[in-house]
């Protein structure tokens, strides 16, 4: 295949003549000069082929459609509708001899244009970039709060070292003001001593001389009377001076740093630490028709259920300070497990696969029922509360609230369409809230609603019974197989249908013809009271919450 601006003519090439190509056939691929477009299109064998312009093939040149079969290297010209597999002429006898339904691929593909296999994969393609986008836009947020953050904790730092600084400015100048004082008291007792000191220096000085002029000049008889008059002064003086002397001190000055402040200097060898928590973040790109359509065409379209073996994965106790009270789970696009906790908390509860409790998340009342919308919305109902609200998967904001004139219990999405249990009837609404019309339920206590593209199935708590209506309320089935205190209901890929028992402590499947039926899990496999069950489509996950908030998984194998 040529490439490039320069598209040679393939006709006059392979006669080593060399021609600019001004038109593309698609069929045979190679282009074709204005001569061989006519020959081309005169010819028998080749006058159906797709030609289309140089401009146009230029657009699709680097789209790569193998026509090829990997295997065997021969052309892909059938089609086994069967198993949905493009085959050449040898897979044909070797793996597809037995099947009935292989067909050319011309025929197959007559209509492709048209087919809603190409406008899914358009709407997938397009919902596929809108998330994507979305994705960037998430990063993109992300690494502008983390600059954020950065910020935060670098005015943190520099803030707590001011605050420590200033503190310690304070610390020094309290220290060295008790320094001074304490100087100042020492220094005015030394020079109390010292005065008293140079007084009686000075004093005795005194006596020294009086004593000299006496001995020189005074007359015998004073002079005894003066050496003991003297000696009496002396000797006051010198026991005065003695007491004052025996009472001074010597002072040392030292300091004892506080021990904090000695480990700050010493021991502290970290302002602080960086730390990172990480949370999913709950970024998905799949699109639901892309799954939808992934389950139409490769599953048949029944099972029999006797054949349904359920394999526990994983069994977890969920955590909370306060009452556990699930009334609603369903499994998140990136596989975590969102449970409704009924409680005045106002929560819902999103835990991991192995278990783990990822985050509270707060509602705006008491959530009752939980049911996934597409791959980016859930619709939440609240009970006893008059309204609905739609959230987002990622951030589980509100982006549309919907008031109701009743009560709200089971909820459910079906084909654009929202299912609300209001206990005798259903409320059909369309995703911006608008009432399509209103179904009348043949008990008037239902709590329960499972919704697919052309019925609805809802549980009769208080008859033990599950019904199966067509979408005008017209009922098809009645199922009573079993079940005691019908709790919650869900379908798997075959319409075939899931209920708990509460107080018969079961699991039982009922097939889609709702005649037969086979318990799965009883109370031995450890179910007690269950309240909620949800299958995962998808990845084919069972999913059960006890009375108080054991969890148990299961593949459906």
């Amino acid at each position: 295949m040529a490439c490039g601006k320069y598209i040679p003519c393939g006709p006059c090439t392979f006669d080593d003549v060399t021609k600019d190509a001004r038109r593309w056939c698609t069929d045979c691929e190679e282009g074709l000069c204005e001569d061989c477009e006519n020959i081309h299109r005169r010819s028998k064998a080749s006058r159906n082929h797709k030609v289309i312009s140089i401009d146009d093939y230029q657009k699709i040149e680097n789209v790569s459609i193998s026509q090829v079969c990997e295997q065997h290297g021969e052309n892909l010209e059938w089609f086994c509708k069967s198993h949905d597999e493009v085959l050449c002429v040898v897979c044909v006898p070797s793996k597809h001899k037995a099947c009935s339904d292989v067909i050319p691929i011309n025929v197959n593909a007559a209509n492709a244009r048209q087919s809603s296999a190409l406008s899914n994969l358009e709407d997938t393609i397009e919902k596929t970039l809108s998330n994507v986008k979305q994705c960037i836009r998430n990063r993109e947020s992300a690494t502008k709060e983390l600059e954020k953050q950065e910020l935060e904790v670098k005015t943190m730092v520099l803030e707590t070292k001011a605050k420590i600084n200033d503190h310690l400015d304070k610390l020094q100048e309290k220290l060295l003001h008790e320094l001074r004082s304490t100087v100042q008291t020492c220094k005015s007792k030394y020079t109390k001593i010292l005065r008293k000191l140079e007084s009686t220096e000075e004093m005795l000085k005194k006596l020294r001389d009086q004593t000299l002029h006496m001995k020189q000049f005074s007359s015998d008889v004073q002079v005894f009377l003066g050496i003991r008059q003297v000696n009496r002064q002396l000797v006051h003086e010198v026991e005065s001076i003695k007491t004052e002397i025996g009472a001074a001190k010597d002072y040392e000055l030292k300091v004892s740093i506080d021990s904090l402040i000695v480990k700050l200097s010493n021991e502290v060898e970290e302002f602080g630490k960086i730390m990172v928590s990480e949370t999913a973040t709950n970024l998905d790109i799949r699109d639901s028709k892309f799954d939808q359509a992934q389950i139409e065409i490769n599953v048949p379209n029944s099972r029999n259920i006797f054949d349904i073996k359920l394999q526990l994965i994983k069994s977890f106790q969920m955590t909370s300070e306060h009452k556990l009270n699930v009334s609603g789970c369903l499994v998140l696009p990136n596989g975590n497990l969102l449970m409704a906790n009924a409680t005045k908390e106002y929560h819902l509860k999103e835990y991991n696969d192995r278990g783990e409790h990822i985050r509270d998340i707060r509602v705006s009342d008491q959530p009752y029922a939980i049911a996934m919308i597409d791959f980016d919305r859930i619709v939440v109902s609240y009970g006893g509360a008059l309204f609905i609200e739609i959230r987002h998967i990622n951030t589980f904001n509100v982006e549309k609230k919907i008031s109701l004139q009743n009560n709200c219990w089971g909820v459910s999405h079906a084909d654009g369409k929202l299912y609300v249990v209001h206990g005798d009837s259903v409320q059909v609404l369309d995703l911006s809230g608008q009432n399509l019309k209103t179904i009348k339920t043949v008990s008037n206590h239902i709590s329960r609603i499972c919704a697919s593209r052309d019925r609805i199935i809802y549980s009769d708590w208080d008859n033990d019974k599950v019904y199966c209506c067509n979408l005008n309320g017209t009922k098809l089935l009645q199922l009573k197989k079993n079940i005691i205190f019908p709790r919650d209901i869900t379908e798997d890929n075959y319409h075939n249908v899931f209920v708990v028992g509460y107080t018969s402590n079961n699991l039982t499947i009922v097939g889609q013809d709702g005649e037969n039926s086979k318990t799965l899990l009883t109370e031995s496999d450890g179910l007690r009271q269950p309240r909620t069950v949800f299958y995962d489509k998808a990845k084919r996950l069972l999913v059960i919450c006890n009375d108080g908030g054991k969890v148990l998984l299961y593949k459906d194998v």
